[in-house]
């Protein structure tokens, strides 16, 4: 008789655990997050747009981005736009070795911080420029397709209380503003939403033309050696 008596319960706590979920995940309102590359070529900018479930009541809103190899944001470039306020970011690690080819960069941290837009109190947007780097020539294609994750929106409530049913604590050590050292702790959603990945294109060069290249290449370098050369016998002034 116990053993009969498992069965349901076991089903009832269950399907209570599930409903309690459910109210929780209703109770947490959805979170939207977009992100664009603007422009073409090797040179981009990045923009993200986030729409909180709910009014940030002054916290801090800033979007995590994860840069791949084949990605990178300059510092120097980057310390300029901050001096003018025209954007606030921070890189982890902040030393970035900016002539590396793709294959032997290493993936890089992006927190950019959002400002709110004036027409909704629950919405925020940043841009940040981004460059891509030189890849290995390929095969039969002319473009090499980097996946760029979508960011992890976090917010950093120093004088005010999350909900801990919609926000957990972040593992990121850093203040919540650029302009201040004093940490804070950060915070993300519980429920993410459904990320969708943005694919940048790379224009690359073929392998079928590397023997091409090469003949070419010898072929000027001679060519004008020789014709540096020749200047410099004919009107250079040697001392005897």
């Amino acid at each position: 008789m116990a053993g009969g008596r498992r069965g349901p319960v076991r089903v009832g706590a269950g399907l209570g655990a599930l409903l309690c979920a459910l109210h929780v995940q209703a109770a947490c309102r959805v979170t939207t997050v977009t992100q664009e590359l603007l422009k073409e070529g090797f040179h981009r900018d990045l923009l993200v747009k986030v729409e909180l479930g709910e009014d940030a009541g002054g916290c801090a809103v800033a979007a995590q981005v994860r840069l791949p190899p084949g990605i990178y944001v300059d510092p120097y470039e980057l310390a300029t736009l901050q001096q003018h306020n025209l954007t606030k970011a921070v890189l982890f690690p902040d030393a970035i070795d900016l002539e590396a080819p793709e294959y032997l960069a290493k993936a890089v941290v992006l927190l950019l911080f959002l400002e709110l837009e004036a027409r909704c109190s629950r919405c925020f947007r940043g841009a940040v420029p981004v460059h891509a780097r030189y890849h290995r020539p390929a095969w039969a294609t002319h473009q090499a397709l980097v996946a760029l994750q979508s960011p992890e929106v976090l917010l950093c409530c120093c004088h005010g209380q999350l909900s801990a049913e919609c926000w957990e604590p972040a593992e990121l050590d850093t203040p919540c503003s650029p302009d201040t050292n004093s940490s804070c702790q950060w915070h993300t959603t519980k429920h993410r939403p459904a990320y969708e990945e943005s694919m940048l294109r790379v224009p690359v060069g073929l392998r079928e033309h590397n023997s091409l290249v090469c003949a070419l290449t010898l072929l000027t370098t001679g060519l004008c050696s020789g014709l540096i050369l020749a200047a410099a016998c004919k009107y250079g002034h040697f001392s005897q």
